[in-house]
């Protein structure tokens, strides 16, 4: 019928926003540990608006509560961040992508880090690794190949995959040379750290508030990531709810007016039965079941078209630092329960009226509405 057409284009819409919610949101959470810490400075919004001094970067690097690695050294990463030019791959456009200078501690502090292709960036060299999702999703980032940045020319030695993370679609270098090619001077945007064992974000917080010489904002990974992610995960609801809700409202419409047209030319029939013995309320709730169940199988027909055109589907976005974030379309189970509930309540309202005329079919009322 055409309204569960209709109703299937709206949980197929929705299903689509919230399988691009939902990925996004799980790229940034699966980038952030309980254990791992951000500071950057004080009153920044981003990575991209953060500049701290090396000489706050090296006093982090005492506080008790950061963790020791296997060398005894401490868990700590500062990192500078900039963004260069990436050519998509689907569109032919020129887009941020996000070039982070790191050094040895930096790969470490990111599970799950492992190389896939070439080899690591060597110390003081013109020489970049490349993320698996940058290198799918833009040109010119295979390994063995040179790309310019501004006026520098960088070699592309390796490719490496942290899976499921933000950190898949970047490119990374030697801090010290980013620094000096993109006149950063010694400071960095980022200082990342492992909590030792015992450890809180409030304990490391404080103790860098007690030092007046540090002005940062300290937050755990995971929650930063998040207030990272929120404000593109509510753009992306509110484009689609609203778009979904429109579409349900038609269905809705279509629906009365297609059960109605059902319901009519079927009269005769539903007031014969009601003649034999069936009761107004039989007929009410048949109505009503046959709404709804229509209407669901065309909430499942759209389920299983978002699920097959998007889950898994990989894309990519303007993040948080003005730069692209790669990820992958997720339609998870609560996603397709809320477009099936959608459905289902679709079919049950635009039953009702139809149900009410026939609970109220009978021989008499047939025979006059014909005459």
């Amino acid at each position: 019928m055409r309204h569960e057409l209709i109703g299937e284009a709206g949980v197929g819409v929705l299903l689509a926003a919230l399988a691009m919610e939902r990925g996004f949101r799980a790229t940034i959470d699966g980038s952030a540990s309980d254990a791992d810490e951000i500071a950057i400075r004080a009153g920044a919004n981003s990575e991209l608006d953060s500049v701290v001094p090396v000489e706050q970067a090296r006093l982090v690097e005492t506080a008790p509560a950061i963790a020791r690695g296997a060398s005894g050294v401490r868990a700590v990463s500062a990192e500078t961040y900039t963004t260069v030019d990436g050519l998509r791959r689907d569109s032919g456009m020129r887009v941020n992508l996000p070039l982070r200078g790191v050094g040895s501690q930096g790969p470490g502090l990111r599970d799950g880090f492992r190389l896939i292709a070439g080899r690591m960036f060597a110390s003081g060299s013109n020489e970049l690794i490349v993320g698996d999702s940058a290198a799918r999703e833009f040109v010119d980032f295979e390994v063995g190949r040179e790309i310019a940045f501004g006026t520098t020319r960088w070699r592309i030695v390796g490719r490496f995959t942290v899976p499921g993370t933000i950190f898949d679609s970047e490119v990374w270098g030697d801090i010290r040379t980013v620094q000096s090619y993109f006149g950063r001077g010694p400071s960095v945007q980022t200082i990342r750290m492992r909590l030792a064992a015992g450890s809180d974000t409030r304990s490391l917080a404080s103790w860098i508030f007690a030092d007046p010489r540090l002005r940062l904002d300290v937050t755990s990974e995971r929650a930063f990531a998040r207030a990272q992610s929120q404000d593109l995960s509510n753009a992306i609801l509110w484009l689609g709810w609203p778009l979904a809700l429109a579409i349900a409202v038609g269905a809705l419409a279509g629906s009365i007016s297609v059960t109605y047209s059902s319901v009519k030319a079927r009269a005769r029939e539903i007031a014969t039965l009601r003649a034999v013995g069936f009761s107004g309320r039989a007929a009410l709730v048949a109505t009503l079941v046959e709404s709804t169940f229509l209407a669901g199988i065309g909430g499942l027909a759209g389920t299983s078209a978002a699920w097959l055109m998007f889950d898994g589907r990989s894309a990519a976005t303007l993040g948080s630092n003005f730069s692209q974030v790669v990820f992958s379309f997720a339609v998870t189970p609560d996603a397709i329960l809320t477009g099936g509930a959608i459905a289902l309540v679709i079919g049950f309202l635009g039953g009702i009226g139809p149900a009410v005329y026939a609970a109220k079919a009978t021989i008499s009322n047939v025979h006059r509405a014909s005459s």
